[in-house]
């Protein structure tokens, strides 16, 4: 098992040689022998163990064990401790996912600190045909079928080579010693459910299925390249970026014969899980939306808008006040006494000064909101029937600001000026106001 991998590391993870590596360690088998391998092979190690205090006694005969190994085979180790049943509490976690928090942000703490350069852990191939079978029960695309990634940024997984069976016949040959985790036998778990059920008829019905399973993850693997390779083509024709927001061309998106796949590979790394109702916006009334944990995705006409939710309290009301030269929140606006007005854009107006009631007021436009626009003769216009004409998202709507004076609208930032401040032959100051 040494030579095979020390192949395994040269072939795959040559990049880890002269680096400093962190090796995750519980005390078990697994963790205990990638330990002993990687020890026996000189690498530049250390050894990183979490007490989450969860099995009493046991979790510090563990870490008692751990610090005891490293001190007879002169490794360096870092030890800590966690309330782990109070941090899930606090955070509403199951224990599992909270152990999982706690774990990798420490490690990562000590990446930084420690300066090393890699996490490794000892998952091996019946840890990955577990999680195969969880996601295979919980349902899942061919990301959760593809199992356990042999890397994932700094976090490193030499052992999914190995079989559990191959693992415990090194041990049992070099006379290693190891921890058992009570935890392992207890059914009130999924993944031991399926450890102690269901694998055991698998590798009865075929003794090599094991083997056959990581061929079969190779090709899955192999697919998912293919399929990601596909949606970024067709990604290139559908999607375009505007600032925070990627709007999707539903008209060329429907041409696709499996638009729904690829709407799920784009969307899924933003935490969405309603998918059905992804795939009823498609044909569903403009203005309808369906929301992630930070992101929202909204139909508008042609058009699927996906963007971030600002869950940032934002001020009601801004104030600019006479003489004021510019501001920078919650736009970029200056105000420049000029007599030069041949500038004309959505982004430039002019008003005359003594028409304006300072300060003035940057704010969110409200429904109800009328203004008289420039080139109007004078005739009142609601905003949003203003909005409605010039086909605004409800994205646009909502990021769209109003400039007042006395309560009266002179701008709608960035759209048009109103008609009752723009400047004529009588006027003396001229005020240019405009947005960077």
């Amino acid at each position: 098992m040494l030579e095979k991998f020390q192949n395994h590391i040269i072939q795959n993870f040559d990049f880890l040689i002269g680096k400093r590596l962190l090796l995750a360690t519980s005390g078990g088998l697994d963790s205990m022998i990638m330990v002993d391998l990687f020890h026996k092979l000189s690498f530049d190690m250390a050894i990183a163990h979490c007490n989450f205090q969860l099995r009493g006694i046991e979790s510090f005969e563990d870490q008692k064990f751990v610090q005891n190994y490293a001190d007879a085979n002169e490794i360096d180790v870092f030890i800590t401790q966690f309330d782990t049943t109070t941090f899930a509490k606090d955070f509403k976690l199951s224990i599992q996912v909270a152990a999982r928090e706690l774990r990798y942000s420490w490690f990562y703490e000590l990446l930084e600190t420690k300066k090393y350069d890699y996490i490794l852990t000892a998952h091996h191939a019946d840890d990955n045909l577990e999680t195969f079978a969880i996601n295979l029960i919980r349902g899942t695309g061919l990301e959760g079928l593809t199992g356990i990634p042999a890397q994932n940024g700094n976090i490193i997984r030499p052992f999914l080579i190995f079989s559990r069976q191959e693992i415990e016949q090194y041990a049992n040959e070099n006379n290693l010693e190891w921890r058992e985790d009570s935890s392992n036998t207890s059914e009130k778990y999924l993944r031991n459910k399926i450890r102690h059920n269901l694998v055991p008829v698998l590798k009865e019905l075929n003794p090599d299925f094991l083997s056959s399973f990581l061929k079969t993850q190779t090709y899955l693997q192999e697919s998912k390249m293919m399929a990601e390779d596909a949606s970024i083509l067709v990604y290139q024709q559908v999607a375009i970026q505007q600032g925070e927001e990627i709007h999707f061309d539903l008209n060329k998106l429907k041409k696709l014969p499996n638009y729904k796949s690829y709407l799920y590979q784009w969307l899924n790394e933003f935490k969405f899980s309603a998918w059905e109702d992804i795939y009823d916006l498609v044909d569903g009334q403009s203005g309808k939306q369906v929301f992630s944990e930070g992101y929202r995705l909204l139909k508008d006409r042609d058009s699927l808008i996906l963007c971030p939710i600002n869950n940032d309290d934002e001020i009601e009301e801004y104030y600019i006040f006479k003489d004021q030269k510019e501001i920078s929140i919650p736009l970029n606006l200056s105000f420049l006494k000029v007599t030069d007005t041949s500038i004309v854009s959505n982004t430039t107006i002019f008003v005359d000064e003594d028409k304006l009631w300072f300060p003035l007021v940057l704010r969110r436009w409200k429904h109800g909101d009328k203004f008289q626009p420039t080139g109007m003769d004078g005739k009142s216009k609601k905003v949003s029937k203003f909005f409605k004409d010039n086909k605004l998202s409800l994205i646009e709507k909502e990021n769209s600001w109003i400039l007042c004076s006395d309560n009266q609208i002179v701008w709608i930032v960035g759209f048009r000026q109103d008609e009752r401040f723009k400047i004529g032959n009588r006027t003396k100051k001229i005020l240019k106001i405009q947005l960077e």
